[in-house]
């Protein structure tokens, strides 16, 4: 008989679940609380622009090679990729730190602002490049340990994972401005550098090892590819269908209850709602001890955002980081400066993305929406453009509605601390049958690696039921 699998949610890491298990010859049901598929991930289209719905901004290329590989797919042909040039840069009170491609062109940036500092900052790419290849492995493995550690020949770099980012950063001997540069994807996160893992520092490096690119259409292109995939590979597809838990029986998955209080049975279920969620929300098999560890877990706001129309096209970087003293940073996305084609009218689209820290994010919605006031009046992205129009605009709450989110957060964050003790496990332990797919599992929150995890998830599940898999 063939083994029948329901996969909760169709962001990344269910349809990299769902199309893996279909190609292995599993019965597949994804079950989505929205209308379409993507979750973070998705895009949409408002007044003729067409926007990313949620927080990413670049893509780890490397690592959607390998899950489109693993899923029979080719990443060139599938999803049409411009290589970003001009990357970044972050504007604080102190100085401009800008970020190409090519690391001699960013480097030499630097030599020109503080003496000494291109060579540094050249040593310091590189080291991160060894690291980062002597790792990369430990990407495709189901919560490695020492033994894959020794396996990959990384045992001389695990020092460097039980460290923070900001330790990693401090020993580079660069310019304060340029390590608040470097620290700036945990500031994105609403994190402090010195509660970050220290695989945040290999960000620039693969900027300039492998590239930064983004999808000519957007984000959501990518998700697209795989629901289109999963439905050709004989996948189910179920929208507008909320799960309320996932029932056990004897320690064991017996199926979904819906909303409405229909009963699914499956034989196994992969979890692509927030780990923490799923366990605390969706199923009573979760240990008392296991759930009050769970619920002391540190979360991460998806802060707010707006989509705007701006008049005249922005020029480049094509991501403007703004670093404010003693607050988070904001971000103006332009994806006008790779794609012209997305001019309409004079117009372009653009976001205004800013994280808020989760304690203040659970002080309620008019908190939300005065944050989201003062980020849309501030100065420093009005200077960069002629006019604009709001078109859209999404506060926490509104992201944990219409995404499901547990808490309003887009999961717990990955911090140092949880990075030594180890992530949520593909294979629950607490439930046979279980499984989670999604950035919970994996050290990051970029597309590639909700796709990796999804995969492994279902190797997990392939293994479990399939003896041979393995």
């Amino acid at each position: 008989m063939t083994t029948s699998v329901i996969i909760i949610g169709a962001g990344m890491g269910g349809l990299a679940s769902a199309l893996r298990l279909a190609l292995h010859g599993f019965r597949v049901s994804v079950i989505e609380a929205r209308a379409s598929a993507g979750g973070l991930a998705s895009g949409f289209e408002k007044d003729g622009f067409l926007f990313d719905a949620g927080p990413y901004i670049l893509l780890d290329r490397n690592g959607l090679e390998w899950a489109f590989n693993q899923l029979g797919l080719d990443l060139e042909s599938s999803v049409s990729l411009r290589k970003i040039e001009d990357v970044y840069e972050v504007s604080s009170e102190s100085a401009s730190v800008h970020f190409h491609s090519d690391l001699e062109e960013t480097a030499a940036g630097f030599e020109r602002q503080w003496k000494g500092s291109g060579k540094r900052y050249r040593d310091f790419v590189e080291s991160s490049l060894i690291v980062y290849e002597r790792l990369r492995p430990l990407l495709h493995v189901s919560h490695p340990g020492l033994l894959d550690l020794i396996r990959f020949r990384a045992l001389t770099v695990a020092p460097f994972v039980l460290r923070s980012l900001k330790s990693v950063l401090d020993r580079t001997g660069l310019p304060r401005p340029v390590i608040d540069a470097l620290s700036i994807w945990t500031h994105i996160a609403g994190q402090q550098a010195s509660e970050a893992p220290s695989v945040m520092a290999m960000v620039p490096a693969l900027i300039h090892k492998v590239g930064a690119y983004y999808p000519v259409n957007g984000i959501g292109s990518i998700p697209e590819v795989l629901a289109r995939a999963a439905e050709s590979a004989g996948v189910e597809f179920r929208y507008g269908c909320k799960i309320k838990s996932i029932r056990c029986t004897r320690g064991r998955v017996a199926g979904v209850e819906t909303a409405d209080g229909e009963f699914i049975a499956a034989d196994a279920v992969v979890s692509n709602h927030s780990g923490v969620g799923t366990y605390l929300e969706l199923t009573d098999a979760t240990p008392r001890r296991a759930s009050e560890r769970l619920k002391k877990l540190p979360l991460q706001s998806p802060g707010v955002i707006a989509y705007l129309a701006v008049k005249g096209r922005i020029r480049p970087p094509y991501l403007r980081f703004n670093l404010p003293a003693n607050e988070l940073c904001r971000l103006l996305v332009a994806p006008s400066v790779l794609a012209p084609e997305t001019e309409r009218d004079g117009w372009w689209p653009a976001r205004l993305i800013a994280p808020m820290r989760f304690a203040e994010a659970e002080s309620g919605e008019s908190r939300q929406r005065e944050y989201l006031s003062r980020i849309l009046e501030e100065s420093w992205w009005r200077a960069l453009i002629e006019e604009h129009r709001v078109i859209a605009t999404r506060i926490p709450s509104e992201w944990g509605r219409e995404f499901t989110l547990y808490r309003d957060s887009m999961n717990a964050v990955m911090t140092a601390q949880l990075m030594r003790r180890g992530r949520l496990s593909h294979r629950s332990p607490y439930a046979r049958g279980l499984y989670l797919a999604g950035s919970s599992t994996h050290p990051g929150q970029w597309v590639s690696f909700a796709a990796i995890s999804g995969i492994l998830a279902a190797d997990c599940l392939r293994e479990d039921y399939e003896p041979d898999a393995a």
